[in-house]
């Protein structure tokens, strides 16, 4: 379609789920698309057939000097980088109640799913403020909003993506940037493949559609978002829970 031609995108978390179906539309509508994961084999699977059109990044998010270095190369590289997009999470250990939940686990849900994306928008920030445009998303959840009975780990880092969503939105919103965040319920990915099934049909019957939201959905819904179209929604968290929140 065209719609990114001559923007560059970075996507974390790309080798698989949301982040790889984000990656694959933003390229099918004409951008450059750099991806970033620790699995290096499954990126080359996906994305080394497009050769120049994709550069691949083994990376570990959670190492603010790997991640500032690897940003560092692209800007220098593209010269202009449009687009980040944070997708790297994990749930950690569910279906525990609080009391029971380790701090080593808490430590490495919130290493993975917050302070990722705040490595990454803190590289690339001062850049699109020197260029007067950029468009961030950072994935969050409806567990974010909402907390999600057996997973505090995974539910309190969504909602600390949510609310940097919302402090960055603000403090860039007269500079052409906007920042905000995509809250999904329950998506058909590898993540949710593995977790326990009482834990799944918790979060599903949550939901008025009764099914989860698909990877094409939640891909559709991250483009417009960081499309230049969205110009005037900034700091927002948008919704993709099949009516589950209305708020």
């Amino acid at each position: 379609m065209g719609e990114f031609n001559k923007q560059v995108a970075i996507v974390t978390g790309a080798a698989s789920g949301i982040g790889l179906a984000i990656a694959h539309k933003l390229l099918a509508d004409g951008a450059q698309v750099v991806v970033f994961d620790l699995n290096q084999e499954r990126l080359q699977e996906e994305f080394g057939r497009y050769k120049e059109k994709a550069q691949i990044f083994a990376l570990d998010v959670t190492n603010q000097a790997l991640v500032e270095k690897a940003v560092g190369e692209i800007i220098g590289k593209f010269t202009a980088v449009d687009i980040l997009v944070n997708c790297v999470g994990i749930t950690g250990i569910t279906n525990v109640h609080s009391h029971e939940v380790s701090s080593e686990d808490l430590h490495k849900v919130f290493e993975t799913n917050f302070m990722s994306c705040f490595y990454t928008s803190r590289a690339i920030l001062p850049h699109m403020v020197s260029r007067k445009y950029g468009r961030i998303l950072h994935l969050a959840s409806i567990s974010g909003k909402e907390g999600n009975v057996g997973m505090l780990a995974y539910s309190a880092s969504k909602a600390a993506v949510i609310c940097m969503a919302k402090v960055q939105g603000k403090e860039y919103a007269e500079r052409g940037i906007t920042v905000n965040a995509l809250a999904p319920a329950v998506i058909q990915t590898p993540l949710v493949d593995k977790m326990p099934e009482q834990q799944v049909k918790y979060m599903t019957d949550k939901i008025p559609m009764k099914r989860c939201g698909t990877l094409e959905e939640a891909a559709n819904m991250a483009a417009y978002i960081v499309s230049r179209d969205n110009s005037f929604t900034t700091g927002f968290t948008f919704d993709l829970s099949g009516g589950r929140a209305t708020y």
